[in-house]
């Protein structure tokens, strides 16, 4: 089973979507950093994650310094942005992000990174949600304010959807 490392912004998404059950029926395995998980979703569902089957990893103390060095190479990423950059070049495994200056690291660094649409696709590949399900997930996604979906990708068939 392939193994993910998500950054928060695909799990929000997904979260805003409305299909974070429907993820863990993927033929993945979805892994975050134990700092981003702490910080950022151990108290905004965090224990419904992991009974869901999120994975936790924990980096070692060489781990850590090289996100430290990734994350002063990049300013533009969070330290937890380059601990999941990290844990995916570790595994190896490819790097669930929303974040372009992320991707562009993880790319710059041989890590194969896929967003939130690729997601959507392998629901609809793998038959896990229903295709009109899935038409609103995405509508509900690029409604929201802080949507980071490129407008150019944000189709389905010949309906294009309205961002902002």
């Amino acid at each position: 089973m392939d193994v993910l490392v998500s950054d928060t912004s695909v799990i929000i998404d997904l979260e805003r979507a409305d299909l974070i059950e429907n993820i863990f029926t993927l033929p993945f395995r979805f892994v975050v950093p134990g700092g981003l998980f702490e910080k950022e979703m151990q108290g905004y569902g965090g224990e419904r994650l992991i009974n869901l089957g999120l994975e936790v990893w924990t980096l070692i103390g060489e781990q850590v310094e090289e996100a430290q060095r990734l994350r002063s190479e990049e300013r533009r990423i969070s330290i937890h942005d380059s601990y999941a950059l990290v844990l995916a070049r570790a595994a190896p495994a490819a790097l669930l992000t929303g974040d372009a200056a992320l991707r562009r690291l993880a790319e710059a660094k041989g890590v194969s990174c896929h967003g939130v649409l690729w997601v959507f696709d392998q629901l609809e590949e793998k038959r896990a949600v229903a295709p009109d399900i899935l038409h609103h997930a995405l509508v509900r996604v690029a409604a929201h304010p802080r949507c980071r979906l490129p407008k150019e990708e944000i189709k389905l068939g010949s309906v294009e959807i309205q961002v902002g």
